[in-house]
């Protein structure tokens, strides 16, 4: 898998940006299939920076309906990363 397959996109939501602020700590929606050690390798050469620590959390599809009709929403694999001090993401800069 190559590096820009295994992270989608980050998430930047008001918890997501207290995690930055607080743990130097950034969230990504990730490939399914990519395991912890694919994911710190892809964001170290992406971001040029040192990840110490990666969690992954598999957010299961939600049931949402629209008058008579039902369905899913997507599921996916959500990355939390946490760097060493002192490295930041710019993509999360406000």
């Amino acid at each position: 898998m190559r590096k820009f397959e295994i992270i989608k996109e980050p998430i930047i939501t008001e918890r997501s940006m207290q995690l930055v602020e607080t743990n130097n700590s950034y969230t990504f929606v990730v490939d399914k299939k990519a395991n912890k050690v694919e994911i710190k390798k892809a964001i170290e050469q992406i971001f040029n920076v040192h990840v110490v620590s990666v969690r992954t959390i598999n957010v299961v599809p939600k049931k949402k309906r629209m008058g008579q009709y039902e369905g899913y929403t997507s599921g996916y694999k959500k990355a939390i990363v946490k760097l060493v001090d002192g490295d930041s993401i710019e993509a999360f800069a406000v």
